[in-house]
């Protein structure tokens, strides 16, 4: 072996060298989530990625009598059905006409599998906690409620989506074709 060889070799043996533990500990100690990033119109919306149990191509639904208009209705998954929401509605802007380019974001809120019906995923993204900023607070909205913070990522601000906060804030308020019992 030459000269040259052994010392480039010695020169990639030394950066391949594990990290020691003060490096580890520096990397443990930034606190950093990854979300999934999905578009509904032109706003961009992330979601914590341990949330999610899968991404599926948009399909037939069925829909149930006596719900809120976001909730489209339910799909069949693995002999499970899944309550479809549809963001862009909850969020106030109006019902999605589904497309095939269209899909359904499973997640987890607490005990229950819950589909949101957004425009497309766009990314995976991972942000330290320190970057997140809160939501400001000009005028209490539905739509702000749903969000537990923003971030900046290249050209977009991101708006964090609260799940707990997407079934708790459909209970406290009835929708405006959800019969209401006469006493």
């Amino acid at each position: 072996m030459s000269e040259q060889a052994a010392a480039q070799d010695a020169s990639i043996a030394r950066t391949m060298q594990p990290f020691s533990r003060a490096d580890d500990a520096t990397i443990a100690s930034v606190d950093v989530t990854q979300f999934i990033t999905f578009v509904i119109g032109d706003d961009h919306y992330g979601i914590d990625i341990m949330a999610v149990r899968e991404i599926k191509d948009w399909t037939a639904i069925r829909h149930l009598p006596h719900q809120p208009d976001y909730v489209r209705g339910i799909c069949s998954l693995r002999g499970a059905f899944i309550p479809i929401i549809d963001l862009r509605c909850r969020f106030g802007q109006g019902l999605t006409e589904p497309t095939p380019l269209h899909v359904f974001i499973i997640v987890q809120i607490d005990r229950r599998q819950v589909g949101l019906l957004v425009d497309r995923v766009s990314d995976i993204i991972s942000v330290e906690a320190a970057n997140i900023k809160e939501v400001p607070e000009v005028q209490q909205t539905r739509r702000l409620g749903f969000l537990s913070g923003l971030v900046n990522v290249d050209d977009a601000t991101i708006g964090l989506i609260n799940l707990d906060s997407i079934l708790a804030m459909a209970a406290e308020a009835p929708d405006k074709n959800t019969p209401v019992p006469a006493h």
